[in-house]
């Protein structure tokens, strides 16, 4: 008589697991920050707000009070320096304030290229735009301090080597090398820019959200073969939803206890200790001075490609 029964059996078990792994999922993403503390107000620019965990911080800043004008969609393509300094012109013209910017967007393993300026793709958008990005909104974050920078990075910076002879990675390009550059470069730009605002209102706090479940992958070979539907499974179960992942950038937006970071570190809303590269400063300023040349930040006025050698 148990034939019969099979088939619930199996629907059953497989029911029951399906729930066990949905509920490891959520506990394994983590607790939410504190729903108490509020953005009553605030103007929050997030780079990188149309999808994955920039799109669900943006509706956690406006669950919490944020101003409203952070639903106003304003292009800015971080692979582009005219776009960039565009936006910043339109966000000023339009807003008095910026209490928080969010350097989240990046790209990963990208095809070998280059950005409209001539920067290595992934170097462009993860680093360089970013670079630009905050150095124009710096006088109207110390105009608003208190406020905050926040910038998004990973674990891979641990992997990761910033390739002074060959930082556009022009001579051998190699993908993961290439992200895993810009990883720390991300790392290196909070702690020196977090050295530059020191006393001036404006604190810096990199946060690293995790294994998360986002279209990040999207352009490794992975994501376009079979081989997808047998490793995502696999990993499924302990990558962070977005929702989950984008706790840590509230943690560092809002926490009272992060109002004087200077480039601090935190994984999952802790503090952490990042890789010895990490905390070279020396590199870090040699890292500055490279993208403030390779930027323009100090000539708006030329717009021939930049020269990266």
């Amino acid at each position: 008589m148990w034939i019969p029964n099979l088939p619930i059996t199996v629907i059953t078990g497989v029911a029951a697991t399906a729930g066990a792994l949905c509920l490891f999922k959520d506990m394994y993403g983590g607790p939410p920050f504190d729903r108490k503390v509020q953005a009553e107000g605030k103007t929050v620019v997030i780079t990188g707000a149309n999808t994955g965990i920039g799109k669900e911080a943006v509706w956690e800043f406006a669950k919490r009070g944020a101003k409203k004008r952070i639903f106003y969609c304003r292009p800015c393509d971080l692979a582009s320096l005219a776009s960039v300094r565009e936006f910043v012109n339109r966000f000023k013209s339009e807003e008095p304030k910026l209490d928080i910017l969010v350097n989240n967007a990046a790209v990963m393993e990208t095809p070998k290229g280059v950005t409209k300026d001539g920067f290595e793709t992934q170097l462009g958008v993860n680093h360089m735009g970013h670079f630009l990005l905050t150095n124009l909104l710096l006088d109207t974050l110390k105009a608003s301090a208190p406020s905050r920078v926040v910038v998004v990075t990973c674990d891979a910076h641990r992997r990761g080597d910033i390739r002074r002879d060959d930082l556009n990675m022009s001579q051998q390009y190699e993908p993961n090398a290439a992200y895993c550059q810009t990883k720390l470069a991300n790392l290196l730009f909070a702690r020196e820019l977090g050295r530059r605002l020191l006393e001036s209102g404006v604190s810096v706090i990199a946060v690293d959200p995790g294994f998360s479940d986002t279209n990040l992958t999207r352009h490794m070979p992975m994501s376009k073969s079979m081989t997808r539907f047998i490793i995502y499974p696999m990993f499924w179960p302990v990558m962070k939803v977005p929702r989950a992942a984008a706790q840590v950038i509230l943690h560092a937006a809002l926490d009272d206890h992060l109002a004087k970071c200077t480039g601090d570190y935190y994984v999952d809303m802790k503090l952490a200790t990042p890789s010895e590269k990490a905390q070279d400063y020396e590199l870090a300023m040699w890292l500055w001075k490279v993208s403030e040349k390779w930027t323009r930040l100090y000539a708006p006025a030329q717009s021939a490609a930049v020269q990266t050698s």
